[in-house]
């Protein structure tokens, strides 16, 4: 009986092989899979005439799948795995005393024992090698020994989201140093009381950084509840609700942060002389006493802004602001993330800066007509769907400049009919003139974005050392894995930015660009070929291979297509929100690059199904582009159980030297212990969202990957020191602070992701060195 049923098994691998195998050949790919399929249709015949023959045909097999494997992919144990680890247990199976006892003819174990013997071998050392590690080590020299900081408050706070208006995600606290991390022990754990609802939609994140403000860490949550609690003990001192409404429209759920600010025309020790000001995802800025969380009834109308104000097209749930605002010259900057991909009648992306007293427009700026900056009157409303800032800005107040990340016009993949300022100012870093609004440079990272290529993150400003001497810089990390380090006064490239050829072949009535800049620092991935496709099988293997041969892919920028097109990097980007860190005093910088191919498909109007109404706001899946020609179908690039179809690592940590432009090393980070239905720890090198923080201890400080862990990194090396189990998902940026009694402390909020899928929560956690 285990003969006849191992010979079935081997005939249906063989018809999935040969059928497979043969469509993949028609489309240009591998001829490996089709010759697997006609070998094991042949072994299961003669496993059925029970011949010992079968095992020396499965012996020459398994040789050469193993000679194949190590052509296509090195000495990669996870690549290797995927194509050889199946065949190898069917071998030991043969081998096994049921099998080869019932057949006849020449012995046919000893070729097959010593190749599978040869293929453990080959395994034993692909896992002691690692051929996409690079390892190397950050120069130690305190080039600039204070450091250009941007902040004029102590060390031991944090005032801004990215620290100081300068984006940085340093802090100069050195308590915590590398030779001492590992003895970190949680000191308090918070919750909030703000979890994910059965209601909200997929997009629903807890990614906060909180600032530390004298005693107090100031937070807030998904549903834009608003908190102080004590840094040194965790314990509540208020909370605010702003009494958000769901809204199933809405895509994003999240709060990144909320603001502060000191109000020098107050006494110290009044109302409001201090405030928070937190933004809302139903479209409001709502000022609060630092001190008690009451509403400062002098901003705004009765303590709150409406962002909806002069928009058009003012729907529900397709304008609001997730990240938090930035406070310069008494000024709050304020952007907004406007649903992607729903309709081309959606708000505008119009950035204001508000008078951080009263709330007053001080200045707007509109990408779509950016010669006007004025507030408007009465009856008139911005330009309608124009790109937007849905992350942080930073500003040199020195300079008087604000530094924007811009994102692109939806539709996002099709970009017939942009205006002259779109096409300018889409997927940019522009500096606006602080007190007026008005440009004074624009560098653009994507020409023509048909990818949803926004620029994601807060540049990072810091004060560079060239041979030509300092340069006030900014670093800009991209979605496509470019490092962008500008001269911030005039967007002049400090590193070069080239221009290399792009793919061509839009859709009619539309056009590409026909070169792309690309930054000599760039974390840009190597394309994509059949060999790079993965599964935990042969099997679900060949289907990737089938439909990557299916997509239109011709490397990095190939365009949107009915077809269905390959975007890697994908629009989950190789950098997102969370950015990069750089430390200031020894000029380098510390990032987590992710890398995870998505699908496109473009579809035409009349193929639309009708629209859900119970549907809720999501960026992957069927986007209706309602008003458009095209809908579109986004996604990850999956097998059919479920699993990356590109082989991986798929995230890094990763750091570079910022005066030479060059990477210093790059090391697989995260395990698949939260992926998987068994909790396995292996280092495959895991996607992730969210961002780093540097200190002067030489330690950076990670969470974002998508098992449930904030690990600490030694900045020189990279080396992975210390991590933490978290209770949900890390999908925040940490930050570190000290307390009166000196001590430094590292917090993180983990919350989960809903769109990726690691575990929610509603946790704050701190963390410190034991008490001498």
């Amino acid at each position: 009986m285990a003969i006849i049923i191992t010979s079935l098994l081997f005939a249906l691998f063989g018809a999935w092989f040969g059928v497979g195998g043969v469509w993949l050949i028609t489309l240009g790919g591998s001829w490996y899979y089709a010759v697997a399929g006609v070998v094991f249709l042949i072994a299961a015949w003669l496993l059925y005439r029970r011949s010992m023959a079968a095992l020396w045909l499965y012996a020459a097999f398994l040789l050469a799948t193993l000679v194949w494997a190590i052509w296509e992919t090195g000495f990669d144990w996870w690549s290797l795995g995927a194509r050889g680890g199946l065949l190898v247990l069917l071998a030991i199976w043969l081998l096994m005393p049921v099998i080869w006892s019932r057949l006849s003819g020449t012995d046919g174990r000893a070729p097959l024992i010593l190749v599978v013997l040869a293929s453990l071998g080959v395994a034993g050392y692909s896992m002691t090698t690692d051929p996409y590690d690079m390892a190397g080590t950050l120069p130690t020299d305190k080039v600039t020994p204070e450091g250009a900081l941007g902040a004029n408050f102590p060390a031991g706070e944090w005032h801004f989201y990215g620290r100081s208006p300068y984006g940085q995600r340093y802090s100069p606290l050195d308590q915590i140093t590398v030779e001492n991390v590992d003895k970190l022990e949680l000191a308090w754990t918070y919750q909030t009381g703000d979890v994910r609802l059965p209601s909200d939609v997929t997009e629903t994140t807890y990614q906060v950084t909180p600032l530390k403000i004298g005693d107090n860490l100031y937070i807030c949550t998904p549903h834009n509840l608003a908190i102080a609690v004590d840094a040194a003990t965790g314990r509540e001192k208020w909370r605010f609700d702003p009494q958000i409404g769901p809204e199933n429209q809405r895509q994003h759920q999240t709060c990144r942060g909320v603001s502060y600010y000191k109000d020098a025309s107050i006494a110290a020790g009044e109302a409001c002389a201090e405030r928070v000001y937190l933004p809302t995802s139903d479209a409001r800025l709502i000022a609060l006493d630092a001190a008690t969380g009451q509403i400062c009834p002098s901003f705004g109308n009765a303590g709150t802004v409406d962002l909806m104000e002069h928009m058009p097209y003012p729907k529900a749930g397709y304008y609001y602001s997730t990240s938090a605002p930035l406070i310069a010259r008494d000024k709050i900057i304020v952007g907004g993330a406007v649903n992607d991909n729903y309709s081309t009648e959606e708000p505008s992306g119009v950035i204001r800066a508000f008078d951080a007293r009263s709330g007053a427009v001080v200045w707007a700026w509109d990408p779509g007509n950016p010669d006007r900056t004025e507030p408007l009157g009465d009856g008139e409303t911005y330009t309608a769907n124009s790109p937007n800032m849905w992350s942080t800005a930073s500003a040199d107040e020195e300079l008087g400049l604000v530094y924007v990340p811009l994102g692109n016009q939806t539709p996002d993949q099709l970009g017939m009919g942009r205006s002259e300022h779109v096409e300018k100012y889409s997927s940019s870093i522009t500096a606006l003139d602080l007190d007026t609004g008005r440009v004074r440079w624009v560098r653009q990272t994507v020409h023509h974005d048909l990818w949803d290529m926004d620029v994601p993150a807060q540049p990072s400003l810091i004060d560079l050392t060239t041979d030509a001497g300092t340069v006030k810089a900014l670093v800009g990390p991209t979605k496509q894995g470019d490092i962008y380090v500008l001269n911030r006064e005039t967007g002049e490239p400090v590193i070069p930015v080239n221009e290399v050829p792009a793919p061509g072949g839009a859709i009619e009535g539309d056009f590409t660009a026909p070169t792309q800049p690309v930054s000599d620092l760039t974390f840009m991935p190597k394309p994509l070929t059949g060999a790079d496709m993965w599964g935990v099988s042969p099997f679900d293997q060949l289907a990737c291979r089938i439909e990557f041969a299916r997509l239109r892919y011709e490397g990095r920028y190939t365009p949107p297509s009915v077809q269905g097109t390959l975007v890697y990097p994908g629009n989950f980007g190789t950098f997102n929100w969370g950015g990069v860190a750089v430390d200031p005093v020894r000029q380098v910088m510390f990032g987590m690059p992710t890398y995870l191919a998505f699908k496109s498909q473009l579809v035409p109007r009349d193929q639309v199904p009708p629209a859900d109404a119970e549907a809720r706001g999501s960026e992957q899946g069927l986007n209706r582009n309602e008003g458009a020609p095209y809908a579109v179908i986004m996604g990850p690039f999956l097998s059919p159980l479920g699993i990356p179809c590109q082989s991986p690592p798929w995230g890094y940590v990763a750091g570079a030297d910022l005066r030479t432009g060059k990477i210093a090393y790059k090391h697989r980070n995260g395990t698949v212990y939260d992926m998987t239905p068994l909790p396995l720890p292996l280092k495959v090198g895991v996607p992730g969202i969210g961002g780093p923080i540097i200190t002067a201890g030489g330690v950076a400080f990670l969470g974002a990957a998508v098992d449930d862990y904030l690990r600490a990194y030694d900045l020189t090396s990279g080396r992975q020191l210390w991590k933490a189990r978290l209770p949900a998902g890390g999908q925040s940026t940490p930050m570190t602070y000290t307390t009166e009694d000196g001590r430094q402390f590292v917090l993180i909020v983990a919350g989960g992701h809903g769109s990726i899928g690691t575990r929610a929560g509603d946790y704050v956690m701190a963390w410190t060195l034991p008490k001498q």
